[in-house]
């Protein structure tokens, strides 16, 4: 369906707006931010000189590669996401005209691949949807594939199931995405699912505790597994306190020193994602659970001594901006799995 929808969508290009929340609000603790990742408003005050920028800008200008959900190391999503961002900014059309042909180009190319490559790669395409502004008629469609794709059937399963069992890097993920579809179709019921789950896996069984854990050697406490392990937990008389315990289990059982276990950063790309939008649509997120996702990236920066590196770098300037943390990030940094560019969009001002 979907590839023949975009083959006649293909020369459409203008604008849309968006709705105004409604249904459930039961966890949210203010009312809502403009923008499902960031907002116009705030992408126009930033920047436009520092090594973040030209980074930015430089993948932006590089041509459009061909969309491909399906795979799963794709990175047009993250280029489709770069042109958008500097639209916005610079106000150059060609920029936009190159998001939207973008994405009629991907609706149907989830297809050729499975679940966790959907995750991963859709939130891109749908926050630069947000931000350039879509033609009605493509709008129309665009809306109607989202909607099936939050529980559609892919290898792997969809992504609202993918979600609600998985506590590792498949489920952050899917519910990244989750998330962001919800929050640009204006789903405030959907998203209120995707906050309680999403509470669940920071360490409040009593919001959820659906999870199928594997191995439980990193858990604190192997009767009530936890997608991050609690504040002041230890094991053998050393900190766990953050550990991502059914993604640092990858690495083996328990020892120390710990492994450098790369999956635990992979999972931790959906969890930042879902952290964003969930707190732009109103939820106290980064308070949650004695502020399990700082003392996540505080346990990989000195426990494990292990900073972000690589497609992971994005990550550490979400974490100081939210936080005011000291972590290490370089700049400028590597965009993600899904999203990125947060050296200059969400970098602290003296960092640039």
């Amino acid at each position: 369906m979907w590839p023949l929808v975009a083959s006649t969508l293909a020369a459409l290009l203008g604008t849309s707006a968006t709705g105004s929340p409604s249904g459930a609000a039961a966890l949210r603790a203010r009312q809502p931010l403009p923008g499902v990742w960031i907002s116009r408003d705030e992408i126009r005050a930033l920047p436009t000189t520092g090594s973040a920028w030209q980074a930015l800008k430089r993948a932006a200008d590089e041509p459009l590669g061909t969309p491909e959900i399906g795979a799963r190391d794709d990175d047009v999503d993250v280029q489709i996401l770069a042109k958008a961002l500097v639209h916005v900014r610079t106000g150059e059309p060609r920029y936009r005209v190159e998001v939207s042909s973008g994405i009629v180009t991907a609706m149907g190319s989830e297809n050729r691949g499975d679940v966790l490559s959907l995750a991963r790669n859709l939130p891109g395409y749908v926050i630069a949807a947000d931000l350039v502004g879509l033609d009605p008629a493509i709008e129309r469609f665009f809306r109607a594939w989202l909607k099936d794709l939050q529980t559609r059937e892919l290898e792997g399963g969809s992504l609202r199931a993918i979600h609600e069992k998985r506590p590792n890097n498949w489920g952050t993920h899917a519910g990244g995405s989750r998330a962001v579809i919800a929050r640009y179709l204006d789903d405030w019921d959907e998203l209120e699912r995707v906050a309680t789950v999403f509470h669940g896996w920071l360490g409040d069984r009593s919001a959820y505790a659906g999870f199928d854990f594997g191995k439980l050697s990193w858990q604190s406490d192997p009767a009530h597994p936890l997608g991050i392990n609690p504040k002041g937990a230890t094991k053998e008389g050393h900190s766990i306190d953050g550990v991502l315990p059914d993604d640092q289990r990858r690495s083996g059982d328990f020892s120390w020193p710990p492994a450098h276990e790369n999956y635990v950063y992979e999972a931790l790309q959906g969890a930042l994602l879902q952290a964003v939008v969930l707190s732009r649509a109103g939820y106290d997120v980064w308070n949650w659970e004695d502020r399990a996702l700082l003392r996540a990236f505080q346990w990989l920066d000195r426990q494990a001594d292990f900073p972000a590196e690589g497609d992971d770098s994005w990550q550490p300037h979400v974490i100081n901006h939210f936080y005011q943390a000291s972590l290490r990030a370089v700049i400028p940094a590597q965009p993600g799995k899904n999203v990125g560019w947060t050296d200059w969009t969400h970098a602290r001002r003296s960092g640039r």
